[in-house]
């Protein structure tokens, strides 16, 4: 499945190849890595991106997860499994992005 990249990220690419390229393999470097499988990094990135309040980032992890074949289910426990650290009010609002993602129309790519 090819990348919905946003059109901010691709005009970046577009503009500066070299250090998207590098970005990109420092990236694919960080994943392979280490002991954790896609599912399993995803969910992490999930979880870093909605502590740290990126909802396009959490918007993009929800679709690679998806990806990788995360179930919506083990998604939103990933999201409710923050609820003690940052608070109800900031787990239903990335439970919402979440939701944008699982349950919205299909979004063409860009």
């Amino acid at each position: 499945m090819e990348k919905k990249l946003p059109s901010a990220y691709r005009r970046f690419a577009s503009d500066h190849p070299r250090i998207a390229g590098a970005y990109e393999q420092l990236s694919d470097a960080s994943l392979s890595e280490g002991p954790l499988d896609r599912k399993q990094a995803e969910l992490v990135k999930i979880g870093i991106a909605l502590g740290a309040r990126l909802e396009g980032a959490v918007h993009a992890h929800v679709r690679r997860a998806r990806e990788a074949g995360v179930s919506p289910d083990e998604i939103r426990h990933a999201v409710r499994l923050a609820l003690t650290t940052i608070g109800f009010p900031s787990m239903m609002t990335a439970l919402a992005w979440v939701n944008d993602e699982l349950e919205g129309p299909p979004r063409p790519p860009k």
